[in-house]
């Protein structure tokens, strides 16, 4: 018996990596700019969207764009011929969380589909329901959900599910390119460490000096990351049998080389479920490679999956 088999995302920052990740077992790809979209891993400009959607399709993948952004009203101007570069790139839709962007997509491009992602605020069933009513044809649910809430959202809505399953996690945004903001945020002591010159730049906080948060800047302001990373693959088969559509891998701060093993054995766990999701057995030998390449100073973990959130 076989069952159909849900999408592998991740997000791609050129077209080479695009086709990389698309070969290693992704079936749909995340593109789009730093101008329209943030935390994307490169940009793929608006002139080069119709050779990146391309590539994807004759891959077999779907590409949707990333217009993931909080606008101010002077970023306004440049949306409308952007969503319609995107429409007429023919990408398979996009990923929004303002407003801004839904309503000029309503006029300006018409017939693209819309992806709801409100990052940490897609928590229940009615505000998925409420931008399903316009128009989107998926909602992206928080990471802080665990497993009972998400099976619970997934049978209370009409519209695709997508659901996080690998890698770090953002936990604070400021369009200010200033540190300090997230440490007045947490109201408690915290420092900042630099691990050499290509590793990187880390908030330690006094009361956790073993966990590091990675911290970049960038034109959209400080991106502050999870210390650890979410690693869903052993608990796959419960969000398979809550009805998951779509699951996320997160690339971000990684090698090509540990985001390819990922994908390849995300895609080894789904196509074994898709054959007899009644026979389905997890393989540990699925998780062995990504354990291998794994940062020793990175956890890998269930996130909220079995837990109880307090917001």
């Amino acid at each position: 018996m076989t069952s159909t088999i849900p999408e592998l995302l991740v997000s791609a920052g050129s077209i080479e990596q695009l086709e990389r990740y698309i070969q290693a077992g992704a079936s749909a790809v995340l593109i789009g700019e730093a101008k329209f979209g943030m935390r994307q891993p490169g940009d793929i400009g608006a002139d080069q969207l119709p050779e990146a959607v391309a590539a994807a399709h004759r891959l077999g993948a779907k590409a949707y764009v990333n217009v993931n952004k909080l606008f101010r009203n002077d970023e306004l101007r440049d949306l409308p011929a952007y969503l319609r570069a995107v429409q007429e790139a023919h990408a398979d839709g996009i990923v929004f969380g303002d407003p801004a962007v839904l309503i000029n997509a309503r006029e300006h491009a018409p017939e693209l589909k819309l992806h709801w992602n409100a990052e940490m605020t897609g928590t229940n069933s009615s505000a998925a329901s409420f931008w399903a009513r316009r128009g989107a044809v998926r909602a992206v649910v928080a990471r802080e959900l665990n497993g009972e809430e998400i099976a619970d959202l997934r049978s209370r809505i009409d519209i695709g599910l997508q659901v996080q399953a690998h890698g770090m996690t953002n936990i604070y945004h400021s369009h200010r390119n200033l540190l300090e903001s997230y440490i007045q945020h947490i109201g408690r002591d915290a420092t900042l460490i630099r691990k050499g010159a290509d590793q990187g730049l880390f908030l330690v906080e006094t009361e956790r000096p073993d966990e590091k948060f990675p911290v970049y800047e960038d034109a959209n302001g400080t991106h502050v990351m999870s210390p650890d990373d979410i690693c869903l693959l052993e608990a796959l088969d419960e969000l398979l049998e809550a009805g998951v559509d779509s699951f996320y891998v997160e690339p971000l701060l990684k090698p090509d080389e540990y985001n390819v093993t990922v994908l390849k054995s995300y895609r080894a766990a789904l196509e074994a479920w898709q054959q007899d999701p009644g026979a389905y057995r997890f393989n540990d030998e699925w998780l062995a490679p990504i354990r291998n390449l794994q940062n020793p100073d990175r956890e890998l973990g269930f996130g909220f999956l079995y837990k109880e959130q307090v917001y």
